[in-house]
């Protein structure tokens, strides 16, 4: 959120005015259900609906896609692949295909695993991204990304995150300041 809200500019988008920075990539050591930050100011029902966006092969509503249904199967190829040439780099899925519909092209455009140092990382690549809500992506990819550790007998290594337009949308200003705030001192 810093980022956008330091680097951005006013540009428009189809649910309204918003602030767009420059590309990001960045790496999360270790992403976590219990962060502080999501616990004081995250949304649960947000986080389950976007958790079952990544698990269910049907479309969830309010969502256009499903990630589960373009993660499925796909999953399984890259485990095999990692399975059979661990130092492979070629452990690539795509999330979008073809003639996708205009209003329909899924935010999250690619995921690729590699093993290194006897851990599975993973990058996750968004066209677009909402920084306001992007821990509703991160968590879910977690658990994408420790499931297939599991299946390969890996721990979790880090998380990168590539996100080509990031964005806050003016609607969220005044809540995205409330999380990046510095935390004030507490007075006895």
């Amino acid at each position: 959120m810093r980022h956008v809200w330091e680097t951005g500019v006013p540009a428009d988008d189809d649910r309204g005015p918003v602030i767009e920075a420059p590309p990001a990539l960045f790496e999360i050591a270790e992403v976590r259900r219990d962060d502080p930050i999501i616990e004081q100011y995250g949304d649960a029902a947000k986080l389950a609906l976007y958790g079952m966006k990544f698990t269910q092969d049907t479309i969830v509503p309010p969502f256009k896609y499903s990630y589960g249904a373009r993660i499925k199967g796909q999953l399984q190829w890259a485990t095999d692949l990692l399975a059979a040439k661990p130092y492979s780099k070629s452990a690539w899925i795509s999330l979008t295909g073809p003639g996708e519909a205009y209003d329909g092209v899924p935010c999250l455009a690619g995921l690729a695993f590699r093993i290194r140092d006897g851990r599975l990382a993973m990058t996750a690549a968004f066209r677009s991204q909402n920084a306001f809500t992007s821990y509703l992506n991160y968590v879910p990819l977690a658990d994408v990304q420790a499931g297939m550790a599991r299946n390969l007998g890996l721990g979790r290594g880090p998380m990168r995150v590539f996100v080509d337009v990031p964005h806050l949308y003016l609607a969220d200003v005044a809540p995205a300041l409330m999380v990046m705030r510095p935390a004030l001192p507490r007075l006895l």
